[in-house]
């Protein structure tokens, strides 16, 4: 009697949600159904696949490799590594208007940020400006968290410590004159990174934060003179350390440097002879890397990439190649031929 009341009890109540008895409706998947779907499916994913590929073709792109590795080039010079920073330049030409605004990239090749290990070498509590961790990094941060003196590293880790650090100067060449072209910096993060993931210490001036603390062993200045001419753009909210910091998952990727978007380059790079002048400092040959810059424009779609615009294309001419196939088979079976 017990054991028939618990499981009573233990019943669901008598209700058409919970015993299962709410109305359904199940579509009856019939020929006449399922072929106009696959056509007007493939009709609409061709239509969109054009519309993307025709839009990635008119997306102007302009790539320059800076590694340095024919004796010949440019860059050759700076390969051997110095104790001066070396400078390089690069001239190119643009037969027509580069429409603006122009992106200008820097692009890594060979570069895996998407190892675990490199990945989780950081401090969060660094980043988010907790003082108390700058006192006593992660041990996740080794071997960057700490110098030879003993001294905690800020802000800590593999990421950190292999910021990207060459620098670039765009200059058109009017009359045999240099001019140089503006280049814009802000905004060139995430929102949510500039604003939620990484936070500075609440101390004023900055850099009494950073007392009893060293700077990473490659970067040349310490996190709080990031951006001299701007003091707002420093620490753990410096663009450039924000973009660098958002690891790429492909190991050939680019990264947004800057936008041209000002003065007379407005509306775009005019037609013309330009000269790209790179600090070189970040060494890629010991791993067989390689470095470029990337100038690029962007559409409705984003920036360039043809892959969508085939696989739509791909995709669409499949639905409407499987619904003629089901259309032969419906009517061999469906109207056989008489004796």
């Amino acid at each position: 009697m017990v054991k028939q009341e618990q499981e009573l009890a233990n019943r669901p109540d008598n209700t058409a949600f919970t015993q299962q008895r709410l109305p359904a409706w199940q579509p009856m998947l019939s020929a006449g159904i399922v072929i106009p779907g696959f056509v007007v499916i493939g009709l609409a994913f061709i239509g969109i696949g054009v519309a993307l590929f025709v839009t990635s073709q008119s997306i102007q792109v302009l790539e320059l490799d800076y590694t340095g590795v024919a004796p010949g080039s440019e860059c050759f010079k700076c390969t051997d590594p110095k104790p001066t920073p070396c400078v390089c330049e690069l001239t190119f030409d643009i037969d027509t208007l580069f429409k603006g605004p122009v992106f200008f990239y820097y692009g890594l090749a060979n570069y895996f940020q998407n190892y675990r290990r490199y990945g989780a070498s950081k401090d969060d509590s660094q980043l988010s400006g907790d003082l108390d961790a700058f006192k006593g990094p992660d041990d996740t941060c080794a071997p960057y968290d700490y110098d030879s003196n003993d001294k905690p590293i800020v802000p800590c880790g593999s990421i950190a410590n292999s910021m990207f650090n060459d620098t670039f100067k765009l200059y058109q060449i009017v009359n045999g004159t240099k001019k140089l072209v503006p280049f814009d910096g802000k905004g060139i993060a995430w929102w949510t990174d500039y604003n939620v993931k990484y936070r500075n210490p609440s101390v004023t001036p900055l850099k009494d934060a950073f007392n009893g603390t060293v700077k990473p062993l490659f970067w040349p200045r310490p996190a709080y003179e990031l951006d001299t001419a701007d003091p707002a753009n420093n620490g753990f909210i410096n663009q450039d350390f924000l973009v660098w910091m958002r690891r790429a998952a492909l190991p050939d990727f680019r990264k947004l440097y800057r936008r041209i978007t000002e003065g007379d380059y407005k509306e775009g790079l005019p037609a013309g002879n330009y000269s790209l002048e790179i600090a070189y400092n970040y060494p890629v040959l010991s791993f067989d890397g390689r470095k470029k810059v990337v100038f690029s424009n962007v559409s409705w779609m984003g920036g360039k990439n043809e892959f969508l615009g085939i696989a739509y294309l791909v995709v669409g001419s499949l639905c409407v190649f499987m619904s003629i196939v089901m259309l032969i088979v419906y009517a061999k079976f469906k109207f056989p031929e008489e004796d």
